[in-house]
Formats: structure tokens, C-alpha cells, sequence
């Protein structure tokens, strides 16, 4: 299915750093809670299956890219403000999807 661009500038996706990374227990599948700056967006948690190739300690600092414009999402005891985005390796877990330069927090994916 085809978009127009004005679809595309809808959604509001943006490059960030994590601050923090911990253990999410609660959650159904394994994954992290994570806290993002999105600089002038601010900062957002997000909840994120990000186990088998991360550990918590190397995600943080690490820029990513994530859609902002989602409503928030709860996840057991947590809510989710924004989505990391990622690519599936051949078993289907998460691999990042992250810029090849550092990028200043909050800038707008064109």
C-alpha cells in the first residue's frame, strides 16, 4: 500500500540517546525498560525486546532511533512513550536501528 508524503511527515520519528537501561521482569517477553533523550522532544521510556543482542550496561549512551507520535502504551506496571525501532535477525530478535554518526538528540528522521 502506497503513502503520500503527507503520511510519512506524520509520523514524527527521531534520533535519541539512553540515559538508562534496566531489567524488565514484568514484562511478557524478554526486554528492557529504557529512558531516551529526545532532546527537545524530552526524555521518554520505552519498553524494548532488546535482550538477546544487548545487554542493559551497552545500551546506555548508545543513539537510537525511535517514533514519537504513538500514544503512550502500558506494559504491566510500566507505560511505553516511545518506540525504538529495530530490525528482526533470522530468529526474530530485535537488532537496533541506529544512525551511522552521532546526531544531535531530537533530530527529525527526512
Amino acid at each position: 500500500m502506497a503513502i503520500t508524503w503527507d503520511d510519512f511527515e506524520r509520523v514524527e520519528i527521531r534520533v535519541g540517546t539512553i540515559l538508562r537501561a534496566e531489567p524488565f521482569p514484568e514484562a511478557r517477553k524478554p526486554a528492557y525498560k529504557l529512558w531516551v533523550d529526545f532532546g527537545e522532544a524530552g526524555e521518554r521510556p520505552s519498553s524494548a525486546q532488546l535482550t538477546v543482542h544487548y545487554t542493559a550496561e551497552e545500551l546506555v549512551g548508545k543513539q537510537v532511533v525511535g517514533v514519537l507520535n504513538f500514544p503512550p502504551k502500558q506494559i504491566g506496571p510500566f507505560v511505553s512513550e516511545c518506540l525504538v525501532t529495530g530490525f528482526a535477525d533470522d530468529s526474530g530478535a530485535v537488532i537496533l536501528c541506529v544512525p551511522d554518526k552521532p546526531a544531535p538528540n531530537g533530530s527529525r528522521l527526512f
